[in-house]
């Protein structure tokens, strides 16, 4: 009777340690899983979200340039204007319409310049400077040019000059080649206001750099 009440008591202590075990084990998994669960996940080379180690809000960016108004109101008198915008166009291998042109208005064209040639590159550098419908199949083999200035004289110490451009893009084909005109989105006006600005005041303006020699 006494051995009965022994072994009895040996199996009853057994399982009471055994489940004592099996509840610490079952408390350090739940640790585990609870601190996995709350970890913020490394996204890696992902950064939009998340808590990955390249994360930007924006840092590092290069600010919008903000357009250049045109006309664009310039401090100066006329004649000097004038003769800086000779000496611009100059620089950047512009030549004087001398037919068209009209210094005494205030009105100076240039001649087309060619800013591009050759099938590979023509398409893309079209494109920066204008409106080429997408589905256009033309081959373009070159880009070119024509800026129209107008300076109108606000008083005597001011004025407001008014860049226009006219850009056109070359096809070659079996009957020759055809010059088309296309809407301009203002890059080649902007460029030379910018220029103009630059050398009138010998500070470009507001937010860009000065142009490279």
């Amino acid at each position: 009777m006494y051995r009965l009440t022994g072994v009895l008591l040996l199996i009853t202590l057994s399982a009471s340690a055994a489940l004592a075990q099996g509840k610490g084990i079952d408390k350090s998994n739940e640790r585990v899983r609870d601190s996995g669960s709350k970890a913020p996940a490394n996204n890696g080379s992902k950064t939009d979200v998340g808590a990955g180690r390249g994360m930007d809000f924006g840092k590092g960016r290069t600010p919008e340039v903000l357009s250049l108004p045109n006309p664009y109101r310039i401090t100066g008198r006329r004649d000097v204007i004038l003769k800086t915008i000779e000496d611009v166009m100059r620089d950047q291998k512009l030549v004087m319409d001398e037919t068209t042109s009209k210094p005494s208005e205030g009105i100076i064209v240039s001649l087309p310049y060619t800013f591009i040639k050759g099938a590979v590159v023509s398409q893309s550098e079209l494109n920066r400077y204008a409106e080429v419908a997408g589905s256009d199949s033309r081959g373009w083999t070159r880009g070119r040019y024509t800026l129209n200035v107008e300076v109108q004289p606000i008083d005597g110490t001011s004025a407001n000059v008014a860049v226009n451009a006219k850009i056109e893009g070359r096809t070659d084909g079996a009957t020759g080649g055809e010059w088309v005109t296309l809407p301009s989105l203002g890059v080649a006006e902007e460029e030379f206001l910018s220029a103009l600005v630059t050398a009138l005041t010998g500070t470009p303006p507001a937010g860009r750099a000065l142009p490279k020699p």
